[in-house]
């Protein structure tokens, strides 16, 4: 196969997204992501070393769509909804990818800048020293929970089917929380657990 004259990381990122959205995580590979682009597997390593590589190339290309700037006169809570929210639909837009970006968020170029940027939201709303580690750590922690249970198991999938078609004699209130979270969308799902944190982080609630 020929090789292009010049290959970007951002066409091999795109490249490795499509195949992933198309054929799931299990098929990214150097000879798929090759083949998506038209040449030959060996070529494509003048461009990435492995297909670790590749996969933050595409972690950061998702990532590189999050707006990072927020309201500058909201409220801190808003603010920090705002950036939550905004990552959380350019994550699971490409909702096979949520492993990769678990696994390498920590070398993500526009990954460390929303962590900046939420700091930043921390800071001025008061919170310093352990309580922003703290603080910083519960909303990653609560935004890789819901990734991670929104992927493999959504309110509106087979496992809460079942636990709804449970003996209801056995198990009354987990048979009737079911029922009712088959009703849930996603997004509201994510914005009242992400409010129940904010309201527990907020400086004014009492000190750590």
């Amino acid at each position: 196969m020929p090789r292009p004259r010049s290959l970007s990381p951002e066409a091999i990122a795109a490249a490795a997204l499509a195949l992933i959205d198309r054929d799931g995580l299990d098929a990214l590979s150097m000879r798929a992501v090759a083949a998506e682009l038209g040449m030959a597997t060996m070529a494509l390593y003048r461009y990435v070393a492995d297909r670790e590589q590749v996969e933050l190339l595409v972690v950061d290309q998702i990532l590189a769509t999050v707006d990072t700037v927020v309201p500058a006169r909201a409220a801190w809570t808003t603010q920090a909804t705002v950036l939550m929210e905004r990552v959380h639909a350019a994550i699971f837009a490409h909702a096979r990818v949520v492993p990769l970006v678990l696994a390498h968020r920590h070398r993500s170029v526009h990954s460390l800048r929303w962590t900046e940027a939420m700091l930043g939201v921390l800071t001025r709303a008061g919170l310093t020293g352990t309580r922003r580690v703290v603080a910083l750590r519960g909303l990653v922690a609560y935004l890789s929970g819901a990734l991670v249970v929104e992927h493999f198991g959504p309110l509106s999938g087979a496992g809460t089917d079942v636990m709804a078609n449970l003996p209801r004699d056995q198990y009354p209130l987990l048979t009737e929380t079911a029922r009712v979270a088959r009703r849930v969308p996603p997004a509201e799902e994510f914005r009242r657990g992400l409010a129940a944190l904010l309201r527990g982080l907020d400086p004014g609630a009492g000190t750590a």
